[in-house]
């Protein structure tokens, strides 16, 4: 007998969409302090370095426990590890909106980080134990408009509730949806059991070895391009010791009779695709986010608001796109779905090459459109195409690594630009300085300030730079959505690898 018959319809919706809620809250957490970052540092009598790690500690906790919450899972149940990280995640947030230092805020959102991501991959486990047929169609794109959404309006909501309250509200906002979550879930979501023995057996040793991994990797990609990659010796440290770690991990996923995380997996065809397409979409999901915002910041000197509004579209126009996609995922191949989403995708990115240092809201909204499009056809028929044939008793490894995939894409994702960032500006920058001369039209009157008195050509000089630099910044921003657009390129045309899937008819009796 299914392990959820005993449940109406309308309770099995009630329940996935308080998990869903959790999960909202867990990835609208990632970027919704990127946006007031400078407020929280003032708020806290910090530097931009140290307040730098609000972000960075929560991403690093939340990647090293994605992967081990399908083991977390059979050890203390589905409904428990939720309610549990749901508990946990409510009154870290409280915590971070009271914290007193710097000091304090990085531990709270490390803490806050690590109980939020726990609840990511439980969501997917449990839509697929839930529906069937069109229902589990809705529910993956529910899931993938989310995963997409989530990140996307971090930097709006947090902008507008900065600007209109205080950056203690980004933390208090999780606490009703937070208490709600704790309770909804235990009451419906029954769909195993605890079993507490298998902490005597567990893979220590494998937990160690991908906590150092992952959490060592995370802190060079997030602080890699800041101190100039392996030119810091803290950075050549932690890289040593994640490619050290990740390289044992590996060999013990493989040899070890129960690894913490199954690696095995990725003998599957489509799962090790669907683990690349997810890592794919995290580049392009983070990188954009990163991206748009920064330029809309630097170069259009936007606020917060204003950059909120700015980016809005894109979350706009994915929700708009859930019932197309409903509609032809009962129709068309999964993988042509994907495939044009990927496609999309591709398209948008080389709408944002063309980019200029007038641009604001009304040039972005069509590429920014294109994107939200693409993020829903590509997102929901790869969780699907990935996890859909899964048996239940597989499904909580998988989904756990699937996760990873895409948060270790967007860490990847956004170091890569923050390189490009930094590496190209100042290329473009030279390039165009020596092009500068007074031969040049457009410079004849700065020119002419420069042969007048000191102070005319100081302030000549400093209007040159400012201008100069301005589009060598606008060329590498460019550059940066060029490289985003090579990667979908590339997974665009490796669709047709996957095989076709066929859903299993309904939910497995095995599932507990």
């Amino acid at each position: 007998m299914s392990p959820v018959a005993h449940l109406t319809p309308g309770q099995k919706i009630f329940a996935f969409a308080s998990m869903c809620l959790g999960m909202f809250i867990a990835l609208l957490d990632i970027q919704i302090v990127s946006a007031s970052l400078r407020d929280i540092g003032g708020g806290l009598s910090a530097g931009a370095d140290d307040t730098a790690w609000v972000q960075t500690a929560y991403l690093i906790a939340e990647i090293v426990v994605i992967p081990l919450s399908g083991w977390l899972s059979r050890v203390f149940s589905t409904r428990w590890l939720f309610a549990a990280s749901a508990a946990g995640f409510t009154v870290t947030s409280l915590l971070c909106g009271v914290a007193w230092d710097i000091k304090s805020i990085i531990i709270f959102r490390a803490a806050q980080g690590f109980l939020g991501g726990s609840m990511i991959p439980l969501v997917f486990t449990t839509a697929f134990v839930f529906f069937d047929g069109k229902q589990r169609v809705v529910a993956a794109a529910t899931i993938g408009a989310i995963a997409s959404v989530a990140p996307t309006l971090g930097p709006t909501l947090g902008g507008w509730i900065t600007d209109h309250y205080s950056w203690h509200w980004l933390f208090f906002i999780n606490l009703l949806p937070g208490t709600f979550v704790t309770f909804a879930v235990p009451a419906l979501v029954k769909i195993d059991e605890p079993d507490l023995h298998l902490l005597k057996k567990g893979d220590w040793a494998g937990i160690t070895l991908i906590a150092l991994f992952l959490g060592c990797l995370e802190y060079t990609l997030e602080e890699g391009p800041r101190w100039n990659w392996l030119e810091d010796s803290t950075i050549r440290t932690t890289a040593w010791i994640s490619a050290i770690a990740g390289v044992m991990f590996i060999w013990r996923g493989l040899t070890a009779e129960h690894p913490v995380v199954d690696l095995r997996a990725l003998k599957d065809r489509n799962f090790a695709l669907g683990c690349f397409f997810s890592f794919v979409t995290g580049i392009g999901l983070f990188g954009t986010i990163y991206l748009t915002p920064l330029f809309l910041g630097r170069v259009e000197g936007y606020s917060a608001l204003q950059i909120g509004q700015a980016v809005f579209s894109t979350g706009v126009f994915q929700i708009m796109t859930i019932p197309l996609y409903s509609f032809l995922a009962t129709r068309v191949d999964l993988r042509w779905i994907l495939m044009l989403g990927l496609a999309l995708f591709t398209v948008s990115m080389i709408e944002f090459t063309p980019i200029t240092h007038d641009w604001g809201g009304r040039e972005l909204l069509f590429p920014q459109a294109l994107r939200g499009m693409a993020q829903q056809m590509a997102v929901a028929p790869t969780v699907t195409l990935t996890l859909g044939s899964l048996p239940p008793a597989r499904l909580k490894f998988a989904s756990g690594l699937f996760n990873l995939m895409r948060n270790l894409g967007g860490a990847m994702g956004i170091a890569g630009c923050e390189t490009v960032l930094n590496d190209r500006t100042n290329l473009h920058f030279f390039r165009m300085a020596e092009h500068l001369t007074p031969a040049n039209e457009t410079m004849n009157g700065l020119w002419s300030d420069l042969s007048g008195t000191t102070e005319a050509s100081v302030a000549a000089l400093n209007q040159l730079w400012q201008l100069t630099y301005r589009e060598a910044l606008t060329l590498t921003f460019s550059d940066a959505f060029f490289s985003i657009m090579l990667c979908f390129a590339v997974a665009t045309v490796m669709v047709p690898l996957m095989r076709k899937v066929q859903p299993p008819a309904g939910p497995s009796a095995d599932a507990h």
